[in-house]
């Protein structure tokens, strides 16, 4: 079975306690109704029953919007709720065995932080990867110093995979993480916090190139 295209370049991140008090449904689906083609769930705080009921409306909506959902770090809901892939992290199951489990027919995006794991991650099989953070944001903070452009332009020209940048991402710095060679941006707050996430994700959009295979 051909594995799937990464044909999105915006990259949402979920985090309810970051949508100002609305419902993190409405939220994504304003997102989605901008345009937004993947959704990744990623609420680590929820107990198993919750985070699959979560994942069960996320996985209505961006099907009633054609759009993707990758579920973090859990591979038995991905699979419970037949999401589009898995995004691993530090602490996830390897790579290579969680592409043993799903196939060739899911995506697997892996968050990366420096060159070696950015590396590994594409000799292992993923389908793209996270890399950041690329400027502040507090929500990143505990990986030290941001990487900066520069960094992720390093990365960008050593693999093959499609580059997300990730961390302090705004519409006023998408041109230069662009220019760097990233694929796309991936973002929680930009848009979850955002006063009109709709309007919010139509101008993200708008300022990137456009992906189609």
């Amino acid at each position: 079975m051909n594995k799937p295209a990464v044909d999105f370049n915006l990259y949402l991140i979920t985090d309810r306690k970051n949508t100002r008090g609305r419902e993190i449904s409405f939220v994504v689906e304003e997102a989605l109704r901008g345009g937004v083609k993947m959704v990744q769930l990623r609420e680590k705080d929820l107990s198993s029953r919750d985070l699959y009921a979560t994942a069960c409306e996320m996985r209505k909506l961006t099907s009633r919007y054609g759009a993707r959902l990758c579920i973090n770090d859990r591979i038995d809901i991905a699979l419970a709720v037949d999401a589009d892939g898995v995004h691993l992290g530090n602490s996830s199951i390897p790579v290579s065995r969680a592409r043993n489990i799903l196939g060739e027919k899911r995506l697997i995006g892996v968050s990366c932080h420096d060159t070696a794991s950015a590396i590994d991650a594409q000799e292992k099989g993923a389908d793209f990867i996270t890399f950041g953070p690329v400027f502040y944001t507090s929500s990143k903070a505990a990986f030290g110093k941001p990487v900066g452009v520069g960094k992720l332009g390093d990365i960008t020209r050593l693999l093959r995979i499609p580059v997300f940048a990730l961390g302090g991402v705004t519409r006023e710095n998408v041109p230069r993480v662009i220019e760097a060679g990233a694929y796309g941006i991936a973002l929680i707050s930009a848009v979850m916090a955002a006063d009109d996430p709709r309007e919010e994700t139509k101008s993200l959009l708008s300022s990137l190139p456009a992906r189609e295979d």
